[in-house]
């Protein structure tokens, strides 16, 4: 689901639209597993049980069955569906929730420093911890990025905005125009 145009101001392009990393629904698939195997297992005993408890039994299976459902697997669906993590060429976008919306922007001329973090389970899934130091008081964490450290590289191209970021040794770049002998070079740049 891409972020909805209308909402960029101009000149405005979506760099980097992630959602949280699908690791977050392991859990959930693994409780649907568990719920399924659990209910037709107690629905085959509760069928042995004497009219009309077994149809009451039924019933309280399915019911049971339905909310652990409903709780533990789709609104951890719907969470993760609706947690946006988005780069664009101005700001860094947070949006998550459906019936409680929140949401965070953060203008790339605002953030003083990105890192990201990632332990061995992140490493082999992929994902990690992105924490983006901005003018507010506390870092910002954003959990669960996938491709964190590209997620990581976009946002400081993005707020360092230099032109040289791409600088490959051995001469100037030849789609860069030649800043001039009064610009000052970057550091390992000869002329």
């Amino acid at each position: 689901m891409a972020y909805p145009d209308d909402l960029l101001s101009d000149d405005e392009f979506v760099v980097v639209h992630r959602h949280p990393h699908f690791k977050m629904l392991v859990l959930p698939v693994l409780v649907l597993l568990v719920t399924l195997g659990l209910g037709v297992w107690l629905a085959l005993l509760v069928r042995e049980a004497t009219p009309p408890w077994d149809l009451v039994g039924l019933i309280a299976v399915g019911a049971v069955g339905l909310l652990l459902l409903v709780w533990l697997v789709l609104v951890p669906l719907v969470r993760w569906r609706t947690t946006h993590f988005i780069v664009t060429t101005d700001r860094v976008i947070a949006r998550e929730g459906v019936i409680r919306r929140t949401g965070i922007d953060i203008p790339m001329a605002r953030i003083n420093s990105v890192r990201f973090e990632h332990g061995l389970l992140d490493r082999v899934f992929g994902c990690g911890t992105l924490i983006i130091e901005s003018a507010s008081d506390e870092p910002l964490k954003f959990d669960d990025i996938p491709r964190v450290e590209r997620v990581h590289t976009m946002i400081y191209r993005q707020v360092n905005d230099n032109p040289y970021d791409d600088y490959v040794p051995g001469g100037p770049d030849p789609g860069m125009p030649d800043p001039g002998p009064d610009h000052p070079q970057p550091r390992g740049r000869r002329r």
